[in-house]
């Protein structure tokens, strides 16, 4: 009996160090290869940066988005509205193989040269360069702490709707007391 006692608590103990480990690992560092991309509906020019590598690159773990990628693409409408290009809409292309980005670079830069309707420019490396962001996982926990205050509210006033607590003990949505 102790020997089965103890098979199931290394069990219990292994399955509580994976639990711990998967919510540990939501996002990894890694080097990427990208490029940014502007565009604006007021007018027929786009730009283009070189292929840059981001050495210290955030990805999340499960779907390999880049984490704060709207940062990145921030990074490029910022450069460009100070060289006085306003409201330009700015993405960022990646990938962590260096083909791959090459790839999709050619396969876009061959949309908006083909025709000749677009005026394209090129932004060197020595002009603009990506800098690496670190994400800020405290309002990713705030969410999540968010989610559970309501969760929590919506018990209390399930059961209050059984009759099994005072209606002034319950919380409003707003932080405010419950009146009737």
């Amino acid at each position: 009996m102790k020997r089965l006692d103890r098979y199931f608590g290394v069990l219990f103990a292994a399955a509580l160090l994976i639990a711990s480990l998967s919510v540990v690992a939501k996002s990894r560092v890694q080097k990427i290869y990208a490029f940014g991309f502007a565009a604006s509906f007021n007018d027929s020019t786009v730009y283009f940066t070189d292929i840059q590598p981001i050495d210290s690159a955030w990805l999340a773990e499960k779907t390999g988005f880049l984490v704060s990628r709207q940062n990145y693409s921030y990074q490029l409408r910022d450069y460009l509205a100070e060289k006085g290009e306003n409201h330009r809409t700015c993405i960022i292309v990646y990938s962590p193989k260096r083909d791959q980005t090459e790839k999709k670079y050619m396969k876009m830069r061959k949309k908006y040269t083909a025709k000749g309707d677009y005026q394209v420019k090129y932004i060197a490396s020595s002009e603009f360069h990506f800098t690496p962001i670190e994400p800020d996982f405290t309002t990713e926990q705030e969410a999540v702490q968010t989610k559970k205050e309501k969760k929590k509210r919506r018990a209390e006033r399930k059961k209050h709707a059984n009759g099994n607590i005072p209606p002034q003990s319950i919380p409003d949505t707003k932080g405010e007391q419950a009146s009737m």
